[in-house]
């Protein structure tokens, strides 16, 4: 179900210690720390076109485009609803010189989209599969926590579609996904960096940050990830200096 922008209550936020303003539903998806991570972590430079898959209302984009100056980012939305609120986050931070929005669907490309046209690509797909999960009475919730029509390997598709050769592309996501991830990458990306998340320190790894060179046959590197919060449970001091100031996450040294 499409949200429609002009009816639904919206709330006006701050992402990267006020460097973005972010308005976004009170209802359904709101943003959490995930795609202030993913944007750090894409190794984007001035000139680099960025596709941003599942842009919702803009998020990542908007982390990304202040982060570095100069790249371009796309965004492809399936919600005109949230793509009509990132157009509208893109303007409210200045950005509509270097950001845009297409409302479309990764299963059927927009004409818009030229295959080969992207140096970098980043998604936050939904995380669970729509078999194994109990979705959300509030649409809007379901549908970027649960798989649609498009599956895990569709979003991978896609973004390797989009890439040029050599292209880069950068998804977080569950670490118990890991396997459909390098499943879906086989023969076609290498040089992939598998990069854990920690909530703590001693726990368990929930969400991972993976990423991949289209056409690379170099190997697999397990990096030593992140730590997210300190055991009081505030926000370690990398990830701090991440979600509050906007730094920049190399996954391998």
């Amino acid at each position: 179900m499409s949200l429609d922008a002009a009816l639904i209550a919206t709330s006006d936020d701050a992402l990267m210690g006020g460097r973005v303003t972010l308005r976004q539903p009170l209802d359904g998806y709101r943003v959490a720390i995930d795609p202030v991570i993913l944007a750090a972590a894409v190794p984007a430079g001035a000139q680099d076109r960025v596709i941003d898959i599942g842009s919702g209302t803009g998020a990542a984009s908007l982390c990304l485009a202040a982060r570095v100056p100069g790249c371009s980012v796309v965004g492809l939305e399936r919600d005109r609803g949230l793509a009509a609120l990132g157009r509208g986050n893109i303007a409210a931070n200045g950005l509509e010189a270097r950001l845009s929005v297409i409302a479309g669907d990764l299963l059927h490309r927009p004409a818009a989209l030229a295959p080969g046209s992207f140096t970098q690509a980043m998604a936050n797909p939904p995380y669970l599969e729509a078999a194994r999960a109990s979705a959300s009475p509030i649409a809007a919730r379901a549908s970027a926590a649960v798989e649609g029509e498009a599956s895990l390997s569709d979003w991978i598709d896609f973004a390797l579609t989009m890439l040029r050769d050599k292209g880069m592309l950068t998804f977080i996501h569950r670490a118990d996904r890991l396997g459909d991830l390098l499943a879906a990458l086989a023969g076609r990306a290498g040089g992939i960096v598998v990069f854990p998340l920690w909530p703590g320190e001693g726990n368990p790894a929930k969400r991972i940050l993976l990423q991949a060179k289209k056409g690379s046959a170099a190997p697999l590197t397990l990096a030593a990830g992140l730590i997210l919060h300190r055991a009081d449970g505030r926000n370690s001091d990398v990830a701090e200096v991440i979600l509050r100031h906007g730094a920049a996450l190399p996954l391998v040294p």
